[in-house]
């Protein structure tokens, strides 16, 4: 039995693009290079069917150890709270205020990218504190 290597999360929405550039900003992902034969990717995306066009985004982590980050269009818009989402994790080790801080940083910097603020989760005895956030689409992720 083989084990997995690696991972790719893949993102419905309506601008894969868009999406993907804000999650490139968050993460400090960036967009890999076109197919061989493509000067870059808005010419490989003329060369598609016109329906086709925009279709699919990717990025990727510079150094090669997170998960890819695949966004496709859909037609149907978000309706429901995901069933998966992102813990992007600013405050790993740190409690308290100081916990507090680190979210409260990253949140005001994300959004400045245009992601939305939904809700603080305080720390319970169990869990830490936490930032519930939106993209820019509405597809809820975690500051942690």
């Amino acid at each position: 039995m083989t084990s997995v290597k690696q991972i790719q999360v893949t993102f419905d929405c309506a601008n894969p693009e868009r999406v993907a550039r804000f999650w490139c900003e968050v993460l400090g992902y960036v967009v890999p290079p076109p197919p061989p034969g493509f000067a870059d990717w808005t010419a490989f995306d003329r060369s598609l069917p016109p329906d086709r066009q925009g279709s699919a985004f990717a990025c990727v982590d510079p150094t090669g150890v997170g998960p890819r980050l695949f966004f496709q269009r859909v037609p149907e818009g978000k309706v429901v709270k995901n069933r998966l989402h992102l813990d992007v994790r600013v405050g790993t080790g740190l409690v308290g205020e100081q916990r507090l801080a680190a979210l409260e940083a990253e949140c005001v910097r994300l959004e400045k990218l245009g992601a939305v603020r939904v809700e603080l989760l305080r720390a319970d005895g169990y869990n830490e504190s936490c930032q519930v956030m939106q993209d820019v689409e509405g597809n809820e992720f975690c500051l942690d």
